[in-house]
């Protein structure tokens, strides 16, 4: 396998205090994570839904993260500013180019 992407979307009308959030716990959630890439993105067909894509090197690593508690306590944080349940999509990389 080439990797592991795990793709968090999202529904917020509060996106500048998400944008807050992620600036305050940033220093938090990269010390000592396993996480490969993230991007931040905006559906322009859709406004109000936002898609973050985050790579890792295996299924295995994004578990590890998963399992850290400032992951935890972010994800907890970030569905009280978001207006609808996110949605996760996780996918094993089988090529890139």
């Amino acid at each position: 396998m080439a990797g592991f992407v795990q793709i968090v979307e999202f529904q917020t009308s509060r996106i500048e205090e998400v944008q807050a959030l992620i600036e305050e716990r940033r220093p938090q959630l990269e010390a000592g994570n396993t996480v490969g890439r993230v991007t931040a993105t905006a559906d322009r067909d859709r406004p109000g839904y936002y898609l973050t894509i985050v790579e890792f090197d295996s299924y295995e690593a994004a578990m590890e993260n998963s399992n850290r508690p400032e992951t935890s306590e972010f994800a907890a944080a970030m569905a009280k500013l978001c207006d609808a349940p996110a949605k996760f999509y996780n996918l094993d990389v089988w090529q890139t180019w």
